[in-house]
């Protein structure tokens, strides 16, 4: 009996994906740990192994597809000893509903990392798990509309057994369930797990005006129609979520840094050369934001914080998120254990993130999560703005350009190179006053990079 290969679903928030490359063609041989074809999400382009044994059949959705639902049929593979043409003819109707490929990983990326906290419409069912007794076992993941996230082979697994798999606690990167997990429910285990439980409450929706409404505004002809991908969606649905929820406070404070530029230049320049010639680092002034961030909540941990209705998350690390603008969009690749690193170790580390940024070769557990933000637009000339907190996030800081500006000192003016920013907070988890504590322990180390050294 063909087997059918659904687009998988490579977040817990995605709905839909683009279907980049097919890496096989019909009548290829394929083997268990095959890349059979790139996706693309919104974020990052991912690689599609298989896990079964046959012959690629029919390609069903052409290389090139965009928007391609999840879980909607993109190929057909004949299992060993079964008529090819036979499963081709007949794709999509008597095949067994089953995918062949193993949760995807990101093309050219590193050995998988430790999972990090899932996207941020899953903290409903994290605060949930926290009032279950201590016993519970954990809860598989959603996208947030029923469907439980599994491997394809777990699910053949729970099939065969007679088992619901959405009644199966997934131990697999972000909540998964896989095969071990349905291993453990047919022997009895405690992976079986209660139904989980609806949010309290959605926000309720806001109604816009139609897109004819819009256009009617316009004189026909006098604009041009640019479609929205999948990243452009997901930014402006995160956006009003974050507008819509959390309530915003705005803090902001300004930073004199001659003494970081100067340390700046004094560390660069006793840079090592390396193999090709050229300096070994070269750090920038948002490497000392990053790490001044960093040290600023350890000094103030009631700001290194997630709010969940059920209680504070009180972070032990500061695992920074710095956005980085890429075509179409912009991601937050997250500097982990910030506090730990030194400045040298968070330019490398940046630099290689923002690069694989722009590529769309991120991991997920690369992009998600953190303690806080870092938004700087300063290279832009900006002086001064407030952004747009980033969920799970409790606050996003706001950098501007740093300029000469007159100042007065012992009664005297004189001219200082000023830094703006801005720290906007979730006001649920960080107030006024604490937000101020950290601005305050955020500019100090600012003013006295030497902190950031010791």
């Amino acid at each position: 009996m063909p087997i059918n290969i659904l687009m998988p679903a490579l977040s817990p928030t995605m709905e839909k994906g683009n279907l980049a490359k097919w890496l096989k063609k019909e009548g290829d041989k394929i083997k268990p740990g095959d890349v059979i074809a790139e996706i693309e999400t919104d974020k990052a382009t991912m690689e599609y192994e298989a896990v079964d044994e046959g012959t690629l059949a029919k390609i069903v959705v052409p290389e090139g597809a965009a928007d391609v639902p999840v879980n909607q049929l993109i190929a057909v593979m004949a299992v060993e000893g079964e008529d090819v043409k036979s499963a081709a003819s007949g794709a999509g109707k008597a095949a067994a509903p089953t995918s062949t490929a193993t949760a995807p990983q990101p093309a050219s990326a590193p050995a998988q990392q430790k999972p990090v906290p899932a996207a941020p419409q899953q903290a409903q069912a994290r605060a949930e798990q926290a009032q279950a007794p201590p016993a519970a076992a954990p809860q598989a993941r959603t996208n947030g509309h029923g469907r439980v996230f599994a491997s394809p082979l777990a699910r053949r697994l729970a099939r065969e057994a007679g088992i619901d798999v959405a009644m199966i606690a997934g131990t697999g990167p972000h909540g998964r369930v896989i095969a071990r997990d349905v291993t453990t429910a047919k022997a009895g285990g405690a992976a079986l797990r209660a139904p989980a439980r609806a949010p309290a409450s959605a926000p309720l929706p806001i109604q816009l005006p139609s897109d004819d409404k819009i256009r009617a505004l316009f004189e026909p002809g006098s604009y041009e129609v640019v479609p929205h991908d999948n990243m452009r969606k997901i930014i402006a649905r995160r956006l009003v979520e974050a507008k819509q929820t959390i309530p915003h406070f705005y803090l902001t404070i300004t930073c004199t840094i001659d003494k970081l530029m100067a340390a700046r230049e004094d560390i660069n320049t006793v840079a090592r050369k390396g193999e090709d010639g050229k300096p070994a680092w070269k750090l920038s002034v948002n490497d000392f934001v990053i790490k001044a961030m960093a040290l600023a909540l350890m000094r103030v941990p009631n700001a290194n914080v997630t709010w969940t209705e059920s209680g504070m998350l009180k972070h032990e690390h500061a695992d920074i998120g710095v956005a980085v603008a890429i075509p179409g969009g912009l991601m937050t690749p997250v500097i982990r254990h910030a506090e730990t690193k030194t400045l040298i170790d968070i330019s490398s580390e940046m630099k290689d993130l923002a690069t694989r940024a722009r590529n769309r070769r991120l991991k997920p557990e690369e992009y998600q999560g953190g303690s806080t933000a870092i938004s700087n637009l300063g290279m832009y000339g900006v002086r001064e703005f407030a952004a747009v907190i980033n969920p799970p996030h409790a606050t996003i800081l706001a950098v501007g350009s740093g300029e000469q500006r007159p100042i007065v000192r012992g009664g005297k003016i004189e001219i200082a190179t000023q830094m703006t920013v801005t720290l906007s907070t979730d006001h649920r988890a960080v107030d006024g006053a604490l937000g101020a504590e950290l601005l305050d322990a955020f500019r100090t180390f600012v003013e006295n990079p030497v902190g950031m050294v010791v």
